[in-house]
């Protein structure tokens, strides 16, 4: 016989899912939980955000955001409506209908899953029947059911039968103007059909297009699926960076190698190397999938080559800086550097795992006084020193030796400084199109770099040299042989 009370349950969710008549909470206000919240309070729910900082919630409940992803008009619109609070942690109050779990799983030497338990006991305190939970932090295949459902049902209920418990992954694209939470398409998989079907019918009604919702298996399938979105895009950009280097020597554009290829209309897909990938996905999801799978004793060799490419960079354009300036005979050491760029992408405020940061450590490591030039970030931590944007349109090419574009930005423009004979290191190509002998390309052919140069050049200045590792200082495998420059 078929269970008539969770019939009755669901067909009342579902009726007061179509109204709005529930309430959604989002714990975790960052860059993932904000803009779920604000789609929600958009879709015409009630609906609460949590976060343990209570400045924070006091800042978004004054309509001030502090993701670019989101804008202080529509958060005011959605006070003014009182359909968004933001509530200061501990305790759900007042309990929501649906909840999403979008805390930080941050990776040091082992998934750090505090903040996922945390927020699961705060769900299990007020845990009631018919609730359903969505949990949305990336981790390794198996969290939701091995840490998440077992605290939740340490209030006495169970997940498929008194509550839905479901995963479903966060797809954001920070500073993207073409792709939001409202046309990404979603996986979720719950514990239980019935926990599917209805944590999809919350997300889609979120979402505000229920076809948006693609429902798999289990909440391990929609965990490993992200882990693999991101892995693939590492292991290609590391394959990339490996390519761009071996071109170097061997004297061939890679841009237009990769421009050729992508001529052919089925089985490539363009990557563009750079100074590495950085935010919270590409340098730390594949981790949690190579720490369960070592677990199991199972060795994930191309994730780990592929970040050991891709950590390897900062150094790597670091040298070809360093060579550079000694082919127009001038020693790094002492030069006036401006690095242009310092999120971990174009037009973003947010320097997450930004490798442009490893790169001017690098820089005043080897004794270059280091400026920097981003307008959406005033001031960045290197090293333990602070440092402040440089107005770009305001600087004077008489301060600077060297520019050094790290991050594409939109309507970059050093003429001036081009035209006053400054020399320029283009990492990003962000000035594609040329501008004569004055700028070098990561991308484009010139002259080998080979570091045992650079390196002897630096050692006649003072630096020192250690053995290359496998596992040095932020994990990088260095181009030719590890110099540490002081």
């Amino acid at each position: 016989m078929p269970d008539t009370r969770s019939i009755d349950r669901t067909q009342e969710y579902m009726a007061r899912l179509s109204t709005r008549n529930l309430v959604i909470g989002v714990i975790g206000l960052g860059y993932t939980g904000l803009p779920l919240a604000l789609a929600a309070a958009q879709a015409g729910f009630t609906t609460f955000g949590y976060d343990h900082d209570a400045e924070l919630c006091a800042q978004l409940n004054r309509g001030v955001s502090h993701i670019s992803d989101v804008t202080n008009s529509e958060l005011r619109a959605t006070r003014a409506a009182d359909l968004f609070t933001a509530v200061p942690a501990p305790g759900l109050s007042p309990v929501p209908d649906v909840v999403f779990l979008c805390v930080p799983t941050p990776f040091g030497q082992m998934p750090d899953l505090s903040y996922v338990r945390s927020a699961a006991r705060s769900v299990a305190k007020v845990l009631r029947p018919g609730m359903v939970v969505i949990a949305q932090s990336t981790s390794y295949p198996g969290t939701t059911t091995e840490i998440v459902q077992p605290l939740l049902e340490e209030s006495g209920l169970r997940a498929g039968q008194d509550f839905a418990l479901a995963f479903s992954p966060e797809r954001i694209d920070p500073g993207s103007s073409g792709w939001n939470i409202h046309n990404t398409p979603r996986i979720i998989g719950g514990v239980s059909e019935e926990s599917t079907t209805l944590a999809a019918a919350a997300l889609g009604a979120v979402l505000g297009d229920p076809a948006l919702v693609l429902p798999v298996r289990s909440p391990a399938v929609a965990e490993f699926a992200k882990l693999l979105e991101n892995s693939y895009r590492l292991v290609n950009i590391g394959l990339i960076n490996e390519m761009a280097m071996l071109a170097h020597e061997m004297g061939i554009d890679i841009r237009e190698v990769i421009d050729a290829a992508a001529t052919k209309p089925y089985g490539f897909q363009a990557f563009y190397p750079g100074v590495g990938p950085g935010g919270a996905c590409i340098p730390e999801d594949p981790l949690y999938l190579a720490w369960k799978a070592r677990a199991l004793e199972f060795d994930t060799r191309l994730i780990d080559v592929a970040a050991e490419e891709n950590q390897r960079m900062a150094r790597y354009i670091f040298v070809r800086v360093l060579e550079m300036m000694s082919r127009r005979g001038r020693a790094l050491g002492g030069s006036r550097v401006l690095c242009i760029g310092t999120g971990y992408k174009p037009d973003i405020a947010d320097t997450r795992h930004s490798r442009s940061l490893r790169v001017m450590e690098l820089l005043a490591n080897s004794g270059a006084r280091v400026d920097y030039a981003d307008g959406l970030i005033p001031t960045v931590n290197v090293d333990g020193r602070e440092y402040k944007s440089v107005d770009l349109d305001a600087a004077d090419p008489a301060d600077f030796d060297v520019i050094l574009v790290l991050v594409a930005r939109e309507n970059l423009e050093l003429n001036r400084f081009i035209a006053a004979g400054v020399p320029v290191f283009d990492a990003a190509h962000a000035l594609a199109g040329g501008t004569g002998d004055q700028v070098e390309y990561l991308l484009s052919a010139s002259a080998p770099t080979h570091p045992e140069h650079c390196e002897q050049d630096q050692d006649e200045r003072g630096g020192g040299e250690e053995p290359m590792t496998g596992n040095h200082g932020d994990g990088e495998i260095p181009f030719g042989r590890e110099v540490e420059f002081r």
